[in-house]
């Protein structure tokens, strides 16, 4: 089991294209309150691989508050609030895991995270019973399911009741919690939870949104970090050139970054968390615009 010392740590980031605009602005017109965040869930789908953890990227059109390139996710639905089979940790176990005062929020943020891993990338936590997960759910008619989802002619809690299948929670571990920028135009109040990869699974994109998705290596992600090397491989013109920092969002950085350090899925996902709110501050050094986060660095060791 692995263990860690943690202590405070400044860092900087580079700021994303996207949100050099409302940065500038923010600066010349003078603070103003921010808009109002939207509730949203992220999931860090995981397997080993062997070069260590490997964890699923895709790619996301537009100018997405959990990166251009990011861990399936998405916002939390109203549709999240229907009646759903339930395994694993109670409602009011999560909200008191994630410091809610709101046990239905809580509830949301689980359900949003199951069904947006699901409708991005095949990968659905959930099964028959307390100690089974669905398999085979790379079919057609599993995909004629998932777009279905996506363009909400179908709820989550119907396909699975036509299923018979129960949310599996207990496959989710909490990591941390994420707030955009003040000054950025769309921001996400996230959630991020980590899972291991369902036995006899697979990822893939859904055929109607999907551009580009795949299994990286979180050491190669992180040890190309400083290079173009993901963003010219995605092969967009809002990554091409564009290093790691410039494509994604410091939370999920970090999160790449510890779990690069980790000696493997089962290490990563036993690892003790605390429950902490992160939110990125607009900074400016030098005249460059930059993103500042008093994040926890953390060492792993063995115990």
């Amino acid at each position: 089991m692995p263990n860690s010392s943690s202590t405070p740590a400044r860092r900087l980031f580079p700021l994303p294209p996207e949100l050099l605009e409302s940065a500038r602005s923010w600066v010349e017109h003078g603070e103003r309150t921010p808009r109002k965040p939207r509730y949203a869930s992220s999931v860090v789908l995981l397997r080993d691989g062997a070069e260590g953890p490997e964890t699923y990227l895709a790619y996301r059109p537009g100018s997405s508050p959990l990166g251009v390139v990011a861990f399936p996710g998405g916002s939390l639905e109203a549709s999240d609030n229907d009646p759903i089979g339930w395994v694993g940790p109670t409602p009011a176990q999560w909200a008191e895991a994630m410091g809610l005062p709101d046990i239905q929020l809580a509830r949301q943020h689980v359900v949003a995270a199951i069904r947006e891993t699901f409708e991005e990338t095949g990968v659905l936590l959930a099964g028959p019973d307390a100690s089974a997960t669905v398999e085979a759910v790379q079919t057609h008619e599993w995909m004629k399911d998932r777009e279905a989802l996506a363009m909400q002619d179908m709820t989550f809690a119907e396909i699975l009741d036509r299923r018979g299948l129960l949310l599996r929670t207990d496959l989710l571990k909490l990591l941390t919690n994420w707030l955009s920028p003040d000054f950025a135009h769309r921001r996400f109040n996230t959630r991020y939870f980590a899972a291991a990869l369902p036995v006899n699974q697979t990822a893939s994109l859904l055929e109607s949104k999907g551009v580009w998705g795949r299994w990286v290596s979180a050491a190669d992600i992180i040890a190309q970090r400083a290079t173009a090397a993901l963003g010219d491989e995605v092969g967009q013109d809002n990554t091409r050139g564009l290093t790691l920092s410039e494509i994604t969002v410091p939370g999920a950085e970090i999160i790449l970054e510890k779990l690069s350090a980790s000696r493997g899925c089962i290490a990563y996902l036993s690892h003790k968390r605390r429950s902490h709110e992160h939110q990125p501050r607009l900074v400016v050094e030098e005249g460059r615009f930059l993103l500042a986060v008093d994040a926890m660095k953390e060492a792993y060791k063995e115990a």
